[in-house]
């Protein structure tokens, strides 16, 4: 974590005006700047910027805030990639005086191999000039690619041989790191992996080259070809085409199969298109197309193939709280076949009919029964009670069992009876009956407890001698959440290391839920709107509250007459616990 030193140095360095005039455009009006809200749409503008007092405030929807605070809510950052992001802009370099020799070295080559991949993408990006790229920048004029997207994309192509090897071997890098980049083939010589195919660099959402995809020309397998897992490039975690889509500004995400049917449907001003990389959707890119919308369109290959990954897909993306739609390409394969035949315009028109996921399952699962035959036609309806079930919320199942029995002509009350008994027999569907039980009072009391638990966590991650002042009185299993005590311990396991990481902590959640709350625990201040006796006193009001619950908690699940002794003694020490900040 960046002491607060340094946090305000990285502020002061960063206009807020210069910096969000970059993304909207500012108006000077009196002593401060105005301009549409970039967090809801608005006509008039009700966005207000002030350059002295180097904060934002929208007058319509509230957001408001520092620099770091538009850029975390702007481009989906955590706190301390905000603040990267913004020391990188005023160029000044942060301190790595928080990682040990080992995490130095391993940031050491992950800088050289982002220099690899950045000088290899330069060089096949310019190779696609050349007489020998002659073959590459033909193959994409005739899939109808402009200029303009190809220098978008830093699309290129890698000719035969090891010409790229040489190169970099000539920037002074030598085989041991270029062996990490997985560019290069060591079995017989050294030779370029990537050789005769048109080159798509893999970007992050920070724009730098991560990986690369290839397509061959020619008959040579396979057709396309991806980067091997590196110490930069983890598929799972990554979609094609997400740095610029991130910043489309569209209520959703399109994901597409490949890379051709992104960049066709850039090209066509369909933004927000990305890609999974070569391989079948993942929970972690489920979960990173959740930081930056709530709406999916899946527009995969109308064929066999693409169906099973859409059927796939629908579930992670659902696991993820993602709202899903499916778009029909058919009776074109994929969006670039249907742009190329219909235009832009009808491939909006699918869009604005694109099928509710849940909609789209039942379509598929229809296809596998005979419903002209009575067996069929039950297996099919018991089987759609069997998914209908799955919905927990007594509204949202009937609204999709009404619309499921309309669209496929099902009896609506059978199928009310069949998913009913099903949910019974399985005990899925509960009485949903206002509780009468009076532990409700009970459960409001835990959440009280369990805000004091994420406070006091997120004072100790903020400042180190607030750590070392509360930990002689608590300790991780003290926090009695299962996630905070969790984080607690992986927050103690740093501090005893003598190396604070809060991106390894966070990055350790995979869920968005679990992710963002973390994530909220190492960027939040709560300090700023108190005096110091204040917070003295708040701080030590917080460390009582937890402690006692803990104490309590470890009180009812023991019969052990030592240890209910040792409790009782320490539930008298409490009022005693006093920390001097």
């Amino acid at each position: 974590m960046y002491s607060r030193q340094i946090i305000d140095e990285v502020i002061s360095r960063n206009d807020i005006v210069d910096v969000i005039s970059g993304y909207i455009k500012l108006k000077k009006n009196g002593s401060s700047y105005v301009g549409l809200c970039p967090f809801h749409n608005e006509k008039s503008p009700s966005f207000s910027v002030s350059g002295s007092r180097q904060l934002y405030h929208c007058f319509g929807c509230g957001a408001g805030g520092n620099v770091v605070t538009f850029i975390m809510e702007y481009e989906n950052y955590t706190f301390p990639e905000a603040v990267k992001f913004l020391a990188d802009r005023a160029g000044m370099e942060l301190p790595e005086t928080d990682y040990n020799d080992e995490e130095r070295k391993e940031r050491g080559i992950k800088a050289q191999l982002l220099e690899i991949n950045k000088l290899a993408a330069t060089y096949y990006y310019t190779q696609l000039r050349t007489e020998h790229g002659s073959l590459g920048l033909n193959y994409l004029k005739k899939r109808g690619l402009s200029d303009d997207t190809i220098k978008k994309f830093g699309l290129g192509y890698s000719a035969q041989g090891s010409s790229v090897y040489r190169y970099l071997k000539e920037k002074g890098f030598d085989d041991e790191i270029l062996k990490e980049s997985g560019l290069f083939s060591y079995e017989r010589g050294v030779n370029d992996k990537f050789f005769n195919r048109v080159m798509f660099p893999i970007m992050d959402i920070n724009n730098k080259v991560i990986g690369f995809g290839g397509r061959v020309l020619g008959d040579a397998k396979p057709k396309y070809l991806n980067s091997p897992e590196t110490k930069l490039f983890d598929k799972s975690r990554n979609l094609y085409g997400l740095n610029i889509a991130r910043t489309a500004r569209k209520n959703n995400l399109i994901i597409c199969e490949g890379y051709m049917d992104v960049i066709s449907l850039h090209q066509a001003g369909f933004t927000q298109a990305v890609a999974s990389l070569g391989t079948a959707l993942t929970p972690g890119q489920a979960s990173l197309m959740k930081r930056y919308t709530d709406n999916v369109l899946i527009t995969y290959d109308s064929d066999e193939a693409g169906v099973k990954a859409a059927m796939r897909a629908i579930p992670i993306l659902k696991a993820a709280g993602l709202s899903t739609r499916v778009i029909n390409m058919e009776p074109y394969k994929d969006p670039d076949e249907f742009i190329k035949a219909l235009g832009t315009e009808a491939f909006q028109e699918r869009i604005d009919k694109a099928s509710n996921s849940f909609m789209y399952e039942i379509k598929i699962l229809e296809r596998n029964y005979d419903r002209k035959d009575p067996e069929g036609e039950t297996s099919f309806e018991r089987n759609v009670a069997e998914k209908l079930v799955t919905f927990s919320e007594r509204l949202e199942r009937d609204n999709y069992m009404k619309a499921v029995c309309q669209q496929f002509n099902i009896n609506y009350d059978g199928m009310r009876e069949m998913v009913a008994n099903l949910g019974n027999k399985e005990g899925i569907i509960r009485s949903e009956r206002p509780s009468l039980n009076p532990q409700v009072k009970k459960k409001k009391r835990e959440s009280g407890v369990r805000q004091a638990e994420k406070i006091l966590l997120t004072w100790m991650i903020d400042d180190p001698e607030v750590f070392a002042r509360v930990r002689e009185y608590i300790m991780p299993e003290d926090f009695i959440d299962s996630l905070l005590n969790d984080v607690a311990k992986k927050l103690y396991e740093q501090f005893d290391s003598g190396s604070v990481n809060p991106a390894a902590i966070i990055n350790t959640y995979e869920t968005e839920e679990e992710h963002n709350e973390v994530a909220g625990l190492f960027s939040a201040d709560l300090s700023d709107n108190l005096n110091a006796s204040e917070r003295q006193k708040a701080l030590n009001d917080t460390v009582i509250k937890v402690k006692s619950n803990s104490l309590d908690y470890a009180l009812k699940n023991t019969t052990d007459p030592k240890i209910l002794q040792d409790i009782m003694t320490q539930q008298l020490k409490l009022k005693n616990i006093h920390i001097y900040l």
